[in-house]
């Protein structure tokens, strides 16, 4: 053995930092490409790592959850598999373009030219009560540049904060979503799709949000209660008026039927009519469709061009016209549909044009009631509206032109693989699948990938320009793969060169970036390095392990495993382990939105990393773990663990050991059954791991830790301290034995406790040691497992009865009987030696009851030297 090299008062403090540095210096984490090539696939542990979204700082969720995932790729590194396990940075989307508005006080104007020497107004604020029309317009590129500045720096604290937690990341493994590479892959893979006939473009209905100017996804949707009122209009028939109920009225000059359930007796004389729009005296039909609600309202409905999703629905199942009013920016457009011919309806119209959607809403309300269209008074409701999950205000749907991805909402047969696929998976917990399988079955429209904003993966497509000036949609330009990655906003069409840019005859650029969705569900590719180093990619794909929150099932794992089916027709990983959420005292989801997040940085610094780790690794995956700031219970628990193992290994090395540990030298029961136990431990542990199940591996290593340290220790320190006897080398054996075991199963949790530990006695990390196995803790002894236990319970009794006496442990004792039933009397004068030492009992007897007890203790009358 080592020579041990132990601290006089061991400590948590300043481990992060010690141990941080040695493992980059080291490269302890560094993915061995050449080892894990020999070694073939099976002998890679590769995971889809969620790359954090670059627009703010972590939270305490974040720690939550990274943590589950590196409790693993340590428990596999040691199990031998060489890890992949890199890191990204999620840079573009709507966050990132929404924290630079703020935090420098601009917004982007395409139309304005680059500024080589521009100074944003401010920089470090959080600006969120100023308008966007108070904030300094600046070119596009200006924009990306600070957009990409603040990401940059963003990362940098990220990265900073992993490392304190302790992340066995290989850092040299990291991508940007918003880098060259990244870029290059997602349009590549964008251009597979088209040359495949799997993304296309259309005009259509399209859910928008005001604020951001920019479409939105059926992932993106959310669904918030909202007040409204229902009001009672009338339409004009020729057999009397009809009426509806709408809490949308000032979408009146939008509607091109009425609709009832075909079973509704009310209606069905109606059907194959027309009546007539009031204020807007259009003409239109009564039609019939199963998705109308009898029981809602008056039964039948109005559709308008469009007020929700049915809206859109109704109007492509019964074919009917489009009359949009409502433009980009959430106003009612200036010209009135062209089927509103009368004067009065026009003169309607012009009231309405160019205010918002709420102010519309009151004037048509006020211009109905002053025809007597409006029957009474509207009735308050509360009802859920459609909102984009990081927007303010309600969506609105209005026409446009977007590129699309097909995943399975209209293809039945895309839609059953997509299910085969996801079955493929295990599942971590399983019940987790019905949610993907949910939301797969739930689709009604194809994934919208384009996006109207700024910092993103360009759409590589350009349109030729007809000799009118107009684009030519149908026949969009596509680039060269050697020619990737590009952006058609600055750079030329193939074959064009820039003056024709705008010409008639010439080409334009596409303008719109791709959903960030794009890009990050491409995430085994850009790590991995597909179509970039097959090399790599062969011997990672597909992963072992997606780890992700629950509520991006949606989103992030269903997009990934499109991608993948899509490419190559497979599932990206063999595993998908879903964290479940941190809530607060009151047990309400911590988020941003609501206020009640904590940042993680004071809490590792306060408690220590290994203490943080502790406290997410209790909770299992798909379970929600309550956080309180104020009270972090299981964070000082795990504290207390770590501290526990610095001192135990700091005992345990106290006792000088055998060159080599050889298991023929345990000889005393007790010290067997010790070791039997921890070969269980090692088993059950190992198996829940295997499982992703850390939650009870670290539940099962505590509890037998705490077993060994309160009654194990202290009932073979005496022997071990004794002279050197096959008695006294059992001891210490054994101790060795359960310590580097102990090393080894709290790594992945207490990783820098245990590294700490470890340095003490043995070369290398322990991060590279071999994960324990039952047959190293213990031989084939058909020892009596229950023997620790049950001397443990007479030890218990020992102190109790010191206790009851109000007398120190140290107090020695005349004489003491433990009494009980036969077998376990004899556990314990198995190992009566050890009791009389740590009990200090002169004379112990045995006697046999029911039940085991110390009975008729009789305390020493004088002190003992020591207590003097």
């Amino acid at each position: 053995m080592s020579t041990p090299n132990v601290p006089e008062k061991p400590a948590l403090e300043g481990l992060e930092t010690k141990w941080g540095d040695r493992w980059q210096s080291d490269g302890t984490f560094r993915f061995d490409r050449e080892a894990a090539l020999a070694a073939g696939r099976d002998g890679v542990y590769s995971i889809d790592t969620p790359p954090p979204t670059a627009s703010g700082s972590l939270h305490i969720g974040h720690v939550f959850s990274y943590t589950h995932t590196d409790v693993i790729a340590r428990f596999q590194r040691m199990s031998g598999r060489n890890v992949f396990y890199p890191m990204g940075w999620d840079d573009n989307g709507l966050p990132t373009e929404r924290r630079v508005q703020n935090y420098y006080g601009v917004r982007c104007d395409p139309s304005l030219p680059y500024d080589p020497d521009f100074t944003p107004p401010f920089e470090g604020g959080d600006n969120k009560s100023t308008k966007a029309a108070d904030q300094k317009p600046i070119s596009r590129r200006n924009f990306i540049e600070l957009c990409e500045r603040l990401t940059e720096e963003d990362e940098k604290q990220f990265e900073a904060l992993w490392r304190t937690l302790g992340l066995s990341v290989d850092w040299s493994q990291t991508y940007r979503t918003i880098g060259r590479d990244s870029i290059r892959t997602s349009q590549l893979a964008f251009l597979r799709n088209i040359e495949r006939g799997e993304a296309y473009q259309a005009l259509a209905p399209t859910l928008w949000d005001i604020t951001f100017r920019t479409a939105v996804a059926q992932a993106e949707l959310e669904d918030r209660e909202q007040p409204s009122a229902y009001h009672r209009v009338a339409f004009h028939g020729e057999g009397g008026p009809v009426y509806i109920e709408t809490t949308r009225p000032e979408l009146l000059p939008a509607c091109v039927a009425l609709v009832a359930h075909p079973d509704d007796e009310r209606y069905q004389p109606l059907f194959g009519t027309t009546v007539r729009t009031p204020l807007f005296d259009v003409e239109v039909p009564v039609v019939a469709h199963h998705l109308a609600q009898p029981d809602k309202g008056s039964g039948i409905a109005m559709i308008c061009t469009f007020g929700d999703i049915t809206d859109v629905t109704w109007w492509r199942e019964l074919d009917l016209p489009n009359r949009a009013i409502i433009g980009f920016d959430g106003r009612i457009l200036p010209e009135p549909p062209e089927a509103i011919t009368s004067d009065a309806g026009r003169e309607a119209y012009a009231e309405l044009a160019g205010k918002t959607v709420f102010s519309a809403k009151q004037t048509v309300v006020e211009l109905l009631r002053a025809s007597g269209d409006l029957i009474g008074e509207p009735k308050p409701i509360q009802h859920p509206v459609k909102f984009f999950e990081k927007g303010d205000r309600p969506l609105e749907i209005v026409s446009t032109r977007q590129w699309y991805v097909k995943n399975g909402a209209r293809d039945e047969e895309l839609r059953q693989r997509l299910i085969e696929l996801g079955r493929e998976i295990d599942w971590h917990p399983d019940f987790m699948r019905v949610r993907y399988e949910n939301w797969v079955n739930g689709l009604t429209g194809d994934w919208l990938i384009s996006r109207q904003r700024y910092f993103g993966v360009p759409i590589p497509v350009w349109y030729p320009l007809d000799g009118d000036g107009n684009p030519v949609f149908d026949q969009p330009i596509l680039p060269a793969q050697e020619q990737l990655p590009v952006d058609p906003s600055s750079d030329p069409a193939p074959g064009y060169d820039e003056a024709q840019r705008g010409q008639a005859g010439g080409f334009v650029g596409e303008h719109d970036v791709m959903d960030t969705w794009m890009t990050s569900s491409l995430t085994p590719q850009l790590a991995g390095g597909w179509m970039r180093d097959d090399e790599l990619f062969d011997a990672v794909f597909p992963f072992d392990l997606r780890p992700q929150g629950q509520d991006i099932i949606r989103t992030w794992l269903f997009s990934t495993l499109l991608r993948a089916k899509l490419e190559s027709d497979v599932a990206p990983w063999r595993n998908a382990a879903l964290s479940g959420f941190i809530v607060d005292p009151d047990r309400k989801k911590m988020s941003k939105s609501k206020g009640n997040v904590v940042t993680p940085a004071d809490i590792l610094e306060r408690h220590g990393s290994d203490a943080v780790r502790y406290w997410a690794a209790s909770s299992r995956l798909g379970t929600d773990a309550a956080f309180d700031p104020q009270n972090p219970t299981q964070i000082k628990i795990g504290r207390r663990l770590a501290i526990k193992l610095l001192n135990a290994a700091k005992f345990i090395l106290g006792f000088e050991a055998p060159a080599s540990l050889d298991l023929a030298q345990v000889t005393s029961p007790l010290d067997r059954s010790m070791l039997q136990n921890l070969a269980d431990v090692v088993a059950d542990a190992t198996a829940a791991l295997e499982n992703y199940d850390h939650a009870r591996a670290l539940e099962t290593m505590e509890t037998f830790f705490w077993t060994f340290c309160d009654d194990y220790l202290e009932l073979v320190k005496e022997r071990a301290y004794g002279d050197a006897t096959a008695e006294q080398a059992s001891a210490v054996v054994a101790l060795r034995v359960a310590l580097s075991a102990f090393l080894r199963l709290f790594a992945p949790v207490l990783p820098f406790a245990a590294e700490e530990a470890w340095s003490w006695s043995e070369t290398g990390s322990v991060h590279h040691a071999a994960w324990p196995a039952a047959d190293e803790v213990a031989q084939d002894w058909n020892a009596d497992r229950a023997v620790l236990a049950i001397v443990g319970r007479a030890l218990t009794g020992i102190r109790g009865a010191k206790t009851a006496a109000k007398a120190s442990q140290r107090t020695p004792v005349d004489s003491a009987v433990i009494a009980g039933p036969a077998d376990e009397i004899a556990a314990v004068e198995s190992a009566a030696g050890d009791l009389r030492s740590v009990g200090r009992i002169a004379d112990l007897r045995f006697a046999s009851a029911d039940e085991l007890s110390v009975t008729d203790i009789l305390l020493a009358t004088a002190p003992s030297e020591e207590e003097r």
